[in-house]
């Protein structure tokens, strides 16, 4: 069944039409949350209850936009609201985080280099967490999830142009922040 036909469905209340709607999207909508939360509990509960929100929504969708824009505005903004309500916008500062341990001389470079790569993650992780939301946002979309510009635009409901001005602030301000860090616990590797 087409999708429009799905969510035609779903609005007549066919829950088995909605539940198909949800096995194609929950992956992304899980992965958008757990990218602001870093957080599997907390981004299982925003997915659902995202899920929700967009059910009893459903009859005010009115297919100006395709199902999946639609619903990962609703997404995007479920996520704006959890982090203010719950406070999670904590910024972060490089020294708040830990330090790599030294590497024991028993492990194999193979594990180092493992080890390395997770630490540059979290340090990523943490450092995204930590910009102002409107970078983080456009930073996730963008980066982590790969949306275009002109679905992030849609998303977020602003212009292209927009889209583009707060990527480029996001990653200049992200790799200000983490390239000396990056560079002191893995070697030359630039940030870019």
């Amino acid at each position: 069944m087409e999708e429009k036909e799905l969510v035609l469905q779903s609005i007549k209340g066919d829950e088995e039409a909605f539940g198909l709607l949800v096995n194609k999207y929950k992956t992304k909508v899980f992965n958008m949350a757990y990218s602001m939360t870093h957080n599997r509990e907390t981004s299982d509960d925003i997915a659902q209850e995202v899920f929700i929100k967009a059910y009893k929504a459903l009859p005010k969708f009115q297919f100006k936009s395709q199902f999946g824009t639609w619903l990962y505005q609703i997404t995007a903004n479920h996520i704006r609201d959890y982090l203010r309500k719950e406070g999670k916008v904590k910024q972060y500062s490089l020294e708040e985080m830990q330090e790599l341990p030294s590497p024991d001389k028993n492990h194999t470079q193979s594990i180092e280099k493992k080890q390395i790569d997770q630490k540059r993650r979290e340090i990523v992780f943490t450092t995204i967490r930590s910009l102002p939301e409107k970078h983080r946002i456009i930073l996730v979309l963008r980066d982590i999830q790969g949306y275009s510009y002109d679905e992030i635009a849609r998303i977020l409901k602003i212009s292209p142009g927009t889209v583009d001005s707060r990527l480029f602030r996001a990653r200049r301000s992200l790799r200000k922040k983490i390239s000396p860090y990056l560079n002191q616990i893995g070697g030359n590797h630039a940030v870019q």
